[in-house]
């Protein structure tokens, strides 16, 4: 905790993007809004997503009209820096909720327009696990980009800055594309070893916990927060698959040799880039006591509860 107080408030807040992350941070910080003073929730959108006939963008547009969140026309991608930096300069916090998609440079350009803009507060995509225990070099460079970002935004003390640090999106450890999980042949491929440990937590609970910190109070400035919903082997997912679905859960390992393999045979491989990088095991876990929402004592969803809750019931009864 830093030990300089701020005078910063956020009420005036602008969204970057409304995907799996940013609809969950734009509920809920118009929730909270609803008993804070003058704050107020915008949201920035290409106008092609405005526009998309995709039933579930139109509801995602849907929903944000009806809480009277103001949307606002950008692209993160193809608009400049100054472009960027003139449109964020209209709010008092930024918060970033992109994500990976518009490409590794995007972060880094998002961060120079936000201190170009001169905003008194930026929140960066930094919704992961913790880049600097896992240190430049690695299998995946997406965590270098984020090191030059965080080494950005301490180079300079004009805008104050706040890093969620989440681990894993939960849903993705079951996403049959990421391979960790085999729901339909009983079986858990753990990433380095069954020991291996990796901090999850749901998008859902993730937007929770940022409205939150968010509007904390004293103003949390130029930190790192850690959170987290469940911090877990791969060892215990089987054992909690097992359990909650009444099946055998088969445990095989990829080791940190062989994912490197796979990755030197697909170096631009998104997905083995992750799996390699959450097989070394340094910087993806932490523990859940001590978490901001351990310390709040706000409920968060664990692995056992989304076992129960969200795998779908047809491949629960294989």
């Amino acid at each position: 905790m830093n030990d300089t107080a701020s005078t910063v408030k956020s009420r005036n807040i602008l969204v970057l993007g409304a995907g799996e992350l940013g609809m969950p941070v734009l509920r809920n910080l118009v929730r909270r809004a609803k008993n804070i003073e003058g704050a107020k929730v915008s949201v920035l959108l290409r106008e092609s997503a405005i526009e998309s006939g995709d039933p579930a963008k139109q509801r995602d547009i849907a929903e944000i009209r009806a809480a009277g969140i103001e949307i606002v026309l950008g692209d993160l991608v193809n608009d400049t820096i100054d472009e960027l930096a003139e449109l964020f300069a209209r709010y008092d916090t930024v918060i970033g909720c992109a994500g990976y998609a518009a490409g590794i440079n995007t972060p880094m350009k998002l961060a120079k327009a936000a201190l170009q803009s001169g905003i008194p507060r930026y929140f960066p995509w930094q919704f992961g696990v913790d880049f600097e225990a896992i240190g430049r070099g690695g299998p995946q460079d997406i965590f270098d980009a984020q090191l030059d970002v965080r080494e950005l935004l301490r180079s300079q003390n004009k805008t104050e800055w706040v890093i969620i640090s989440t681990g894993m999106f939960m849903s993705y450890l079951f996403e049959p594309g990421f391979g960790v999980v085999d729901l339909e042949h009983g079986e858990v491929h753990a990433l380095g070893s069954l020991d291996t440990a990796v901090t999850l937590t749901t998008p859902d609970d993730i937007g929770v916990l940022t409205a939150e910190i968010v509007f904390f109070e004293p103003t949390i400035r130029n930190e790192i927060v850690f959170v987290a919903g469940d911090t877990v082997t791969y060892g215990e997912v089987a054992d909690k698959l097992e359990a909650a679905l009444g099946r055998p859960f088969k445990r095989s390992v990829w080791t940190v040799p062989f994912l490197m393999a796979e990755l030197a045979n697909d170096p631009k491989n998104m997905m083995r880039k992750y799996r390699a990088a959450f097989a070394i095991g340094r910087g993806v876990s932490w523990p859940k006591e001590g978490t901001f929402n351990d310390r709040q004592g706000i409920l968060v969803t664990d692995v056992a509860a989304l076992i129960a809750s969200d795998l779908p019931a047809a491949q629960q009864d294989k």
